[in-house]
């Protein structure tokens, strides 16, 4: 694929190239192949393009990370081999520059995330539709690719029909298996796995997990954040806030463990995650607090005063901690320290940021195409590759 995008009218090549699926990955790659001269159509799914995009910026649109690229670069985990020779052709600061030339500026906010100062994707989205229709991109929206039939042609199922298409070249960039109602249903893996191509099946990524809660504890603790915390599940620390829902735990610093404590969960059926609910204390220095005698405070207000832990940490405490454990301070030190709370699953994969899991890595050739059948690309969330949020997804889905 080529490698920048387009700075000025682009010189036609004479061929064709057909794109499936208008989200940040396929509007990318159309955009880049407009520039190197091909006529570039894309075929959309869904009544209108990026949609998971839009609902991801509904928040915020979180575009990339403003930290270091060697840092930068680790947040990509075993995939990081294959995706760095294009993260440092098109990363963090190209994507900023991007995103400038279709007039939409960027800021860094506190956490080092990069933003649009609008906030919002549907500016950055409107920009980068007329740019492509600058370009003399074509795109067809609720055409839903449905395979290849004998003749090789793809083939898409549409309000008028059935259709199909051909071209030089085709860029398959149908996202992974959640929110399958903004357009990512992931049935796309078995049109796939029939041609031979083989794929890893789906884990649900930057996701929540059930915990079994007692209802007193959802009554007085759902919705509320628990911060500031450390989360640890075998050799991973993250420090920062989650949130305690109806069904278990979900938010920023949760979805930072996920990969992690989704395997061990995996692998066991079992997982714990470990929680330090005063993470800027010394267990010497809480259990010197709480070895303090309370007098005639409640248990409640001796852990507020004493080490400033607020009602729903308290809560959380009591719905884990044995009464035993609850009247030792030297015993209730060591709990606030390294709490253990018991998951009993992840949250469904309809409900996940994302997904690990897709097309095989050695499927793909350098460039991401498929060995197989050469001229077909697949790009962005399809692929077999997982990062948190803060940037990292849409960062590696735009660089390919």
């Amino acid at each position: 694929m080529p490698e920048q995008s387009p700075t000025s009218a682009p010189t036609p090549n004479g061929k064709t190239a057909m794109i499936i699926g208008a989200g940040p990955a396929g509007l990318m790659a159309a955009e880049r192949l407009a520039g190197e001269g091909y006529a570039v159509t894309l075929y959309e799914g869904m009544p209108s393009a990026g949609r998971k995009f839009l609902m991801a910026g509904k928040s915020g649109l979180n575009i990339t990370h403003s930290e270091d690229l060697e840092t930068f670069l680790t947040r990509y985990g075993a995939s990081r081999e294959r995706l760095e020779p294009h993260l440092r052709k098109f990363g963090p600061a190209q994507i900023r520059d991007w995103c400038a030339g279709l007039g939409i500026e960027t800021f860094v906010g506190s956490s080092g995330r990069v933003f649009p100062t609008t906030m919002k994707a549907s500016p950055l989205l409107r920009a980068w539709l007329k740019r492509l229709d600058g370009l003399g991109c074509k795109i067809h929206y609720r055409h839903y690719w449905t395979g290849w039939n004998d003749a090789d042609q793809a083939v898409f199922k549409t309000p008028d029909g059935e259709t199909t298409a051909t071209a030089d070249i085709t860029v398959l960039a149908l996202g992974g298996g959640s929110w399958k109602r903004l357009g990512s249903d992931g049935k796309w893996m078995d049109i796939l796995q029939n041609a031979g191509i083989k794929c890893t099946p789906f884990k649900p990524a930057n996701c929540g997990f059930d915990v079994n809660w007692t209802d007193h504890l959802i009554d007085k603790c759902a919705g509320q954040p628990v911060k500031p915390v450390t989360l640890t599940c075998g050799t991973q620390t993250v420090r920062g806030e989650f949130v305690i829902s109806k069904t278990g735990i979900e938010g920023s610093a949760v979805y930072a463990i996920s990969a992690t404590l989704r395997d061990q969960w995996l692998e066991t059926g079992d997982a714990t995650l470990t929680l330090d609910l005063a993470p800027d204390r010394t267990l010497e220095d809480v259990t010197t607090r709480l070895t303090k005698p309370r007098g005639k405070n409640s248990m409640g207000n001796h852990l507020r005063k004493s080490l400033g832990l607020d009602a729903t940490k308290t809560a959380l405490i009591f719905e884990v901690t044995s009464r035993e454990t609850l009247n030792d301070p030297t015993k209730l030190a060591t709990a606030i320290k390294s709490l253990p709370l018991k998951i009993t699953k992840p949250r469904p994969i309809d409900e996940a940021i994302s997904t690990a899991g897709g097309v095989a890595w050695e499927e793909l050739d350098k460039t991401f195409q498929l060995i197989k059948r050469p001229g077909t690309y697949c790009l962005g969330e399809m692929v077999d590759w997982e990062a948190p949020t803060g940037g990292y997804l849409l960062s590696a889905s735009l660089t390919h």
